[in-house]
């Protein structure tokens, strides 16, 4: 009788800190469940809008990728500048200018198949974590002063997780929206 693999329910710690690791794994857990809730996403489901203002499936992941680079870059590492790594990884302006006003609604990111972004995700993951692991224990810690706010890099890893929690929801909305509309394996073209 075949089993399924047994599921493991813990935090592996992967840097010289522990506290740091359990943050990494954590972030790693998170997108392995988005990408449990990617599983059912078909090709006519990643560009597709709903009559109702919501981002597309494809929309959503970009800005996440682009969300943990921004925050990793700039909130935990405080590069001054651009990366050209990430530019090539993310080529789009993160908000549209509309005619409610400028940078209201998230740029819209069509065209690109499934497989596409969720390499992006991965490409982004991969470059955070060579720069979050060397982190220690006193610079997970230590605030940075930016102009608006203050931060620490472990607050930096909570919010990503939250932030893509809830983007998850979005997601599988969007996923199960689109199902209801038009079936399995319909679409609007």
């Amino acid at each position: 009788m075949d089993r399924a693999p047994r599921r493991r329910l813990m935090l592996d710690p992967g840097a010289g800190d522990p506290e740091l690791g359990r943050w990494l794994a954590a972030l790693d857990d998170a997108r392995r469940d988005t990408l449990i809730e990617l599983e059912g996403v078909t090709p006519d489901m990643v560009d597709w809008y709903p009559d109702v203002p919501l981002n597309s499936i494809g929309t959503l992941l970009y800005h996440i990728a682009l969300i943990e680079a921004d925050w990793v870059a700039s909130e935990v590492l405080e590069l001054p500048e651009e990366q050209a790594e990430l530019a090539e990884l993310l080529p789009w302006p993160h908000r549209e200018d509309t005619a409610q006003g400028q940078g209201q609604r998230l740029t819209r990111i069509d065209g690109q198949p499934l497989r596409a972004h969720v390499e992006r995700l991965a490409a982004v993951r991969v470059w955070a974590v060579e720069r979050l692991r060397p982190l220690s224990h006193a610079e997970l810690h230590r605030v940075r002063t930016l102009p608006d706010y203050d931060v620490a890099p472990d607050w930096v890893m909570h919010h990503l997780l939250q932030h893509e929690a809830e983007h998850r929801s979005h997601l599988a909305l969007l996923r199960d929206m689109h199902i209801q509309s038009f079936g399995t394996a319909g679409g609007p073209g």
